[in-house]
């Protein structure tokens, strides 16, 4: 039987046909209609909103940073200046794989493990997206070029020009200018946030960390317009850094030299200063360190090397160094003495080697075995006899003694522009019993009266009181620097000038002082010979490190080397409008005469003979030797 045929109901279909389409567009009109309720919310009444917010994400302002100022001495001769330097960098947000990066890095270029860490480190702590972070510094023309070629093969490597700074005296120079490193989380907390936005390190030590603020200079801003990615596109306005200022330092480079050369192969330390304004001509200590390490980061097993020798090269002896003064303080001890009537130019003893107090069975004895005879003030100091000391600090008394001597700079701060500074030790009773609540005995302030026991003085502090001694008792505030970008710096007041009961005692301290070198019997006349154009003033000083037992004998020989006695010497010249104070050590150096005096006279020959030279510097300030 055949099927029944259906035919179709075109009137119902275009029905249904008619509805759909109506619902249809129907909703196309209600999804415009929204869409159009969106944009003219978005774009309307929302438009300031995400304006900015699109402004936020195009536009970006960068910081940049200000160029270095440079240090230079009292002649112009750079000591610290910026150089430009490539590094290898990578962004993290375009290299998708950073470690295996670094592997094929490592076969164009030798990387060390330390290095590596040290980006990451660096890397972590990156303060905003899309910046290069610098895996190795310093590359060679031949690293730069290799990694030029293969650039394409690397993504997100770059080679990267900055200026570092640079120490191109290096070593020499060490503890006295410093250094700059990498800012740490610690420093970061302190410093400017602003300021510092682009920049990376920050002087550490030396005049790099005391003057910081004025060699960093202020930071610039450009605003920039970048893509989706966040690389820039283009520059929209800029505004320049503000470079840190030039410092120039009293320092003379050729005595700043000549006392490392004096000081080569040994342990010391050479301060020189100006006793009319404070200027600090020569600033050593030795051994010293390549600061140029420090700059883009040292390795740990240099530091480790550095840090733990022997030898201590990262201590500033010459700021931080508190040794006992030893003999190098019996002039200002003996003017106190007979300026206050303790004793007279007249009053002399008999120095049998040895001094007893009554009813102390203590021998207190004298460096020269069988004694000095008779002797004087006048011979007590130029022949450096201990027992007469013994004696006259006896009859001042420790707190006699610390009266006269704290007004020359010692028991505190110089407040020299730089960091770091130590105060030494300038003993008294009040002293002991608040700092060990202890008596004082008589037998202290003997040891006292010759620079030994509790009292230490850095090198800095036996120069300054050299040149108060020079200037017969005008202070002078100790000084690195001499001008800031181009100005001259004012001279700072430094407290009122010492006064004497006698002031005719001044030059005649003096005149004993010269007599230390110039006579027969001075303990420093080694220095004399040959010395032509000037003549010096100055005392020796030995101090003791090990202690000696009553029966026994200080034998230099027997003992190790760093066991030994240092050595010592303070001086001044010329004698008449002196112009340059030094006080030399030598650790373990021995005798003051035979080791440190020397040393001074190669100090003072190497600044007289660069007056010589400055055809700006009369040479008539060096006066001739009677």
């Amino acid at each position: 039987m055949a099927k029944p045929i259906t035919l179709k109901d075109y009137y119902r279909e275009t029905q249904v046909f008619a509805r759909r389409a109506v619902v249809s567009i129907f909703l196309v009109i209600l999804f415009i209609l929204l869409l159009i309720t969106r944009m003219v919310y978005l774009q309307v009444l929302q438009y300031e909103k995400y304006s900015n917010l699109s402004d936020e994400n195009r536009v970006t302002i960068e910081p940049i940073a200000p160029t270095r100022g440079l240090i230079v001495d009292r002649n112009g001769q750079l000591l610290a200046d910026n150089r430009p330097s490539y590094a290898v960098s990578i962004t993290k947000e375009l290299c998708p794989d950073i470690d295996g990066t670094i592997q094929e890095l490592s076969k164009l270029v030798a990387l060390t493990d330390s290095q590596i860490d040290r980006f990451h480190t660096r890397l972590s702590q990156r303060r905003r997206p899309f910046t290069p972070v610098a895996l190795k510094f310093k590359l060679t023309e031949q690293e730069i070029a290799v990694i030029a070629v293969n650039q394409h093969s690397l993504p997100g490597v770059t080679l990267d020009a900055n200026l570092v700074r640079h120490y191109p005296l290096g070593e020499p120079l060490s503890h006295a200018v410093g250094y700059v490193g990498r800012i740490n989380e610690r420093e970061l907390k302190k410093l400017n946030a602003t300021n510092y936005s682009a920049t990376e390190h920050i002087g550490k030590t030396g005049i790099e960390a005391f003057y910081e603020p004025r060699l960093h200079g202020e930071v610039g801003f450009q605003t920039i317009e970048t893509d989706a990615r966040g690389r820039i596109t283009k520059v929209l306005e800029r505004t320049d850094p503000v470079p840190g200022d030039n410092l120039q330092l009293f320092m003379d480079l050729p005595t700043q030299l000549a006392s490392v050369k004096a000081l080569e192969g040994r342990r010391g330390a050479v301060v020189a200063m100006d006793p009319t304004t404070g200027g600090i001509l020569a600033f050593v200590s030795v051994p010293g360190f390549d600061p140029n390490l420090f700059v883009t980061g040292i390795d740990y097993a240099t530091f480790n090397d550095l840090n733990t020798s022997k030898a201590r090269p990262l201590f500033n002896r010459a700021l931080q160094g508190q040794y006992p003064p030893g003999s190098t303080i019996k002039p200002i001890v003996g003017l106190g003495g007979v300026d206050g009537g303790t004793t007279t130019w007249q009053f002399s003893l008999y120095d049998p080697g040895f001094y007893r107090l009554e009813n102390d069975a203590r021998y207190y004895r004298d460096w020269k075995k069988w004694g000095h005879g008779v002797v004087d003030l006048h011979t007590a100091i130029v022949q450096s006899c201990d027992t007469y000391f013994y004696d006259l600090a006896f009859k001042m008394g420790i707190d006699k003694i610390h009266d006269v001597m704290e007004p020359f700079g010692f028991g505190h701060k110089s407040k020299i522009d730089l960091t770091s500074e130590r105060p030494g030790l300038l003993p008294s009773r009040f002293w002991k019993k608040a700092t060990r609540n202890m008596a004082w005995f008589p037998g202290e302030t003997l040891i006292t009266g010759i620079g030994q026991g509790y009292m230490l003085a850095t090198p800095l502090q036996l120069a300054l009181s050299t040149a108060i001694l020079a200037n017969h008792g005008v202070p002078v505030q100790p000084r690195m620097v001499k001008a800031i970008g181009g100005i001259p710096q004012p001279k700072p007041e430094a407290g009122p000038a010492i006064k004497l009961n006698h002031p005719e005692n001044w030059d005649r301290i003096i005149q004993t002082m010269r007599d230390v070198v110039h006579s027969k019997h001075g303990t420093a006349r080694s220095i004399s010979k040959n010395l032509t154009g000037y003549d010096i003033a100055g005392k020796t000083g030995t101090a003791q490190v090990l202690g000696i037992k009553q029966d026994e004998e200080y034998d230099a020989e027997k003992l190790t080397e760093w066991h030994r006695d240092h050595a010592l010497f303070v001086g001044f010249a010329p004698v008449v409008n002196p112009q340059i104070a030094v006080a030399v050590l030598v650790e373990n150096g021995g005798g003051g005469g035979s080791t440190a005096a020397p040393v001074a006279r190669q100090v003072m020959d190497a600044y007289f003979h660069s007056l010589d030279e400055d055809a700006a510097v009369p040479t008539s300030r060096a006066v001739q030797q009677p």
